[in-house]
């Protein structure tokens, strides 16, 4: 299948209002994906789709015809976790790496050198192994186990910046979300957040688990913030959580 050459991607601009699951909240940016299975391919597609530039690696050639004609990316035939292949991928201006190839040890491997070597911030990988995959979350690399997959979970892991709605009331007013933190949030207490922020935590996600807030709780790498807020605040919330935090 020809390739597209690389562009440079826009630079994502903070989201101006709510995203819904099913929708991006970022501008059209750079994607880089090792793997391209059903899962990888789906991925492709979708955030093809949504007007988003893709790279898609793959160590069989033969694999990229599970994109389809309509697929407008760029294939890159390699191995995943190869410096030159994600370079060739176009790794150093990518915006988020997904690593979903049908090996464990590979898919962490690529996401840890898409991470560390490239900066790349949003990196997820998805694990077979449970077990290992809670080890990986506490090197602050999401990872979706299989049995749980499904395609809005990994995007929603790549594109942080949107606020991800779970659950609303009858009335629709209040819903919970799952809101992404800026980093600065890291070693805050829950309820410094429900102070600046004006929302409630519902429940934290750490390690794969979902744990109910203590008031000596702090935001832990890799955890998952589900607030309760009302609808038409989501927007300011969301807004607020994705920039550092205010002095105490």
């Amino acid at each position: 299948m020809p390739s597209r050459p690389f562009r440079s991607p826009v630079r994502p601009a903070r989201p101006a209002g709510w995203a819904t699951a099913s929708r991006c909240s970022v501008a059209s940016v750079h994607f880089v994906i090792m793997g391209c299975g059903r899962v990888g391919s789906t991925l492709a597609r979708t955030l093809g789709r949504n007007g988003h530039d893709v790279a898609i690696i793959d160590a069989d050639a033969s694999a990229f015809r599970r994109l389809g004609t309509s697929f407008e990316g760029q294939t890159v035939t390699g191995i995943g976790f190869d410096r030159d292949t994600l370079v060739a991928a176009g790794i150093r201006d990518a915006y988020a790496f997904a690593a979903v190839s049908s090996g464990d040890n590979s898919n962490i491997l690529a996401a840890r050198v898409a991470r560390e070597t490239f900066g790349v911030e949003h990196v997820a990988a998805r694990i077979y192994d449970p077990q290992r995959a809670m080890v990986y979350q506490r090197l602050g690399i999401p990872t979706v186990a299989t049995v749980r997959w499904t395609a809005d979970q990994m995007i929603q892991r790549l594109l942080p910046q949107g606020a991800v709605p779970e659950l609303t009331d009858p009335s629709g007013k209040i819903v919970i979300a799952e809101v992404p933190l800026a980093e600065g949030w890291v070693g805050r207490h829950l309820t410094d957040l429900e102070e600046q922020t004006g929302a409630r935590v519902a429940y934290v996600t750490r390690l794969g688990e979902g744990t109910l807030p203590r008031p000596d709780m702090v935001v832990q790498q890799g955890d998952l913030v589900h607030l309760t807020v009302p609808r038409d605040d989501l927007a300011r919330i969301e807004r607020l959580c994705d920039q550092a935090p205010a002095a105490h």
